[in-house]
């Protein structure tokens, strides 16, 4: 991803992340969908959230690494992400009279290779 910005880097990463999705059959709901959670405080957001064929709503967490010199990619989702995901996915079934099964998936990139992680964490 030599000549990419942060940002460019990341919208390729999360349609790499899309297209492999829509590939395995998940239908496209929503993408960055942001929460704020107040004054000082990180609000929430969720990557991707897409339908499973079973009816399951599925928030996904995209993050690549150009190299794994930090740990690779899966290692940068820790509890702080975890739970501002976990914000704008209680925010986003708000919207729902009855909500659907849900779970949280995460799709890494490590260099050019892609692994979609399902059920990564859970809603605790």
């Amino acid at each position: 991803m030599a000549g990419f910005t942060t940002k460019e880097a990341g919208d390729e990463g999360e349609r790499r992340a899309l297209d492999h999705l829509v590939r395995h059959g998940l239908r496209l709901v929503a993408r960055n969908y942001r929460v704020a959670a107040g004054p000082r405080r990180h609000g929430g957001e969720v990557d991707l959230i897409v339908r499973d064929r079973d009816g399951t709503l599925v928030f996904v967490e995209v993050r690549m690494r150009r190299n794994p010199r930090h740990g690779g990619a899966a290692a940068s989702i820790g509890a702080s992400k975890q739970r501002r995901v976990r914000l704008a996915a209680r925010h986003y079934l708000q919207s729902f009279a009855t909500p659907p099964p849900c779970r949280f998936d995460v799709v890494v990139i490590d260099g050019g290779a892609l692994t979609w992680l399902q059920a990564a964490f859970t809603d605790e």
